[in-house]
């Protein structure tokens, strides 16, 4: 099993929102949701540890443009470290599979394993409530975008942006966030959910609420 030093390694030490805090987290709500479901502790942890590798060396190409496919990049990254360490090829399976199925936006490779489930479950609750805010406006802003911005009605119908519309963390929170709560498996991810849910809802609606009074009228 790689040490916590040494999956810190792995991930960059600038990112707020896909960094090792992130990993910690999904971590501890992993553990807990693999007791209390009954998956395989060691299939988890080592999901947990890879599903988001970032090693410098693998490649010089910015990060947020490997977000689309960073979940395909992690899984190769895990085969390879795991077959260095000697885990047998059907455990490295368990675990690539895992990490290929963990992407919201990827709909190709679903979660099929209880591990897959509990890693898939663990990140999206760290991606609501208090955390999952501050990691939402912590995305927009380094990438160059506001905290809010009104959807546009093309938005709102077909989740694309209009020309020099931003995506903003309210458009994240429109387009996927609000939707989390409903994409858990887990009976023990849903009983955790509901309060962060609630708790997120209540930000952007007062958020909303609030930039909104700054809008000049027509």
């Amino acid at each position: 099993m790689p040490s916590l030093a040494q999956a810190r390694a792995w991930y960059p030490v600038d990112d707020p929102v896909h960094g090792f805090d992130h990993v910690l987290r999904v971590l501890r709500l992993a553990e807990q949701l693999a007791a209390a479901e009954g998956a395989d502790l060691e299939i988890v942890r080592l999901a947990v540890l890879l599903h988001d590798a970032q090693p410098l060396s693998s490649s010089s190409q910015p990060a947020a443009s490997k977000r689309p496919s960073h979940h395909l990049d992690s899984a190769e990254f895990a085969r390879h470290q795991l077959e260095k360490e000697g885990y047998p090829a059907e455990r490295i399976s368990a675990v690539e599979h895992c990490i290929r199925a963990h992407r919201f936006r990827d709909d190709l490779e679903q979660p099929q394993t209880l591990e897959a489930r509990v890693l898939f479950d663990a990140d999206k609750l760290d991606a609501i409530g208090a955390v999952g805010v501050a990691r939402a406006i912590a995305y927009a802003i380094r990438h160059g975008q506001p905290a809010y911005a009104k959807p546009s009605e093309s938005f709102l119908n077909k989740g694309v942006t209009e020309p020099g519309e931003p995506h903003s963390a309210y458009h994240e929170y429109v387009f996927k966030l609000r939707k989390l709560k409903d994409r858990l498996s887990t009976p023990a991810a849903r009983v955790i959910a509901e309060q962060r849910h609630r708790f997120m809802v209540a930000y952007f609606e007062q958020l909303e609420e609030e930039s909104s009074l700054q809008e000049l009228p027509s």
